[in-house]
């Protein structure tokens, strides 16, 4: 249940961000959603059932920023566009997962 609630928040952060950044091509908020369940289950997986470090926490989001960088590279052939779009997502949603997670703690 966890990872399923991970996965739709990060999905519903993630499309809003494209949206407030002004991205409203449909091929690319869906593929949002296709990218967001290739990279976000694994490492969700990972952290759960190998290891929760900091260090691999961190190194698994930044592989998933340039994973994700590049799949946003392949749907808008801009690597400045693609690398804001993996960026801004992926820091938000670190973000405000961490947040939940800290007022959930106390």
């Amino acid at each position: 249940m966890i990872l399923l609630t991970a996965l739709l928040a990060t999905i519903v952060i993630e499309y809003g961000v494209l949206l407030l950044l002004g991205e409203h091509r449909r091929r690319v908020l869906w593929a949002s959603v296709a990218i967001n369940t290739m990279t976000n289950v694994p490492l969700n997986l990972y952290v759960q059932l190998v290891s929760s470090s900091l260090t691999t926490i961190i190194f698994g989001e930044l592989l998933v920023i340039i994973i994700e960088a590049a799949c946003y590279y392949l749907l808008t052939h801009r690597v400045s566009q693609a690398s804001v779009y993996s960026l801004l997502c992926n820091t938000i949603s670190f973000l405000i997962g961490l947040l939940v997670y800290l007022i959930i703690l106390i």
